[in-house]
């Protein structure tokens, strides 16, 4: 399996993948599943993936020369799109192609067509953007409301996002959110393991030299996975007690209060009751 987060933010784009795509009990694999398709000042652009990986890897390669009809004359490609709309149409017939190819073949073997991707980036002239594309080649893109994207095991490292994170926040805070989120899944989840793919783009650059491998090793990633369990302690551990009678005072936080709304479902046996 795998975890893949981006995240869409006013200064950039922040992209984090794990490596694992088998976790057996006698044998674990591991693939980048980070792709970066560059064309220096003119466009930067950044696909994710989970899912089958033998369906992933063939998107991958047939996306760098998959065409569309735009009705106007030259197809369309990720190389020439004026738009990362029409490039990430470009990635959901790439999708659509593999599944014409290998569909059949797969449903034979009673294996599902798994693909889910995360793709975005920036085209010279346009805002950056970025979409989750599904296994049919539809999309969806990210707005102010909804601004990072999931794929994989993605409810480990869900609840720090939706905490800290929104448009406004800066990127180092949003790369620190995203490692957090990647800890937590791995604290949780022996499908996703290390190395991790980090990547951080900043709006307008077309380029990004923040780009890095991230293994057991690394030392922000250590001091990340120890400070973030310790520190979960520590709040954890300034949280009162449960006050099952409220007796401790009027500011306490008491747990047992009675409430009209109803009340839990109780038998009682007398002792002049046969209980058979």
């Amino acid at each position: 399996m795998t975890y893949c987060v981006g995240i869409k933010l006013d200064a950039g784009l922040v992209f984090l993948s794990d490596s694992r795509t088998n976790a057996g009990l006698d044998q674990i694999s591991t693939f980048r599943k980070m792709m970066v398709y560059e064309k220096p000042a003119d466009r930067f652009m950044v696909l994710l993936s989970a899912g089958n990986l033998s369906i992933s890897q063939s998107v991958r390669e047939i996306l760098q020369v998959e065409q569309i009809d735009n009705g106007k004359g030259a197809p369309i490609t990720i190389w020439n799109a004026t738009s990362m709309f029409d490039a990430v149409r470009v990635l959901g017939s790439a999708v659509r192609r593999v599944y014409d190819q290998d569909g059949a073949s797969l449903k034979e073997a009673g294996i599902d067509f798994n693909a889910s991707m995360i793709f975005g980036g920036q085209i010279a002239g346009e805002a950056m953007r970025m979409f989750l594309v599904y296994s049919a080649g539809n999309f969806i893109e990210a707005t102010r409301e909804t601004c990072y994207f999931q794929v994989g095991e993605s409810k480990y490292g869900k609840p720090v996002l939706d905490r800290m994170i929104t448009p406004q926040t800066p990127l180092d805070e949003a790369s620190k959110c995203a490692l957090v989120s990647m800890d937590s899944t791995l604290k949780s989840n022996l499908t996703v393991g290390l190395p991790l793919d980090l990547l951080v783009y900043e709006n307008n650059s077309l380029q990004s030299e923040q780009m890095v491998c991230i293994d057991e090793h690394n030392p922000y990633f250590k001091m990340i996975r120890g400070t973030w369990g310790d520190k979960l302690r520590q709040v954890f551990e300034s949280i009162e007690d449960p006050q099952w009678d409220g007796a401790s005072g009027p500011d306490a936080s008491a747990l047992c209060v009675k409430s009209a709304r109803y009340e839990p479902m109780r038998k009682i046996t007398h002792p002049s009751e046969k209980v058979v």
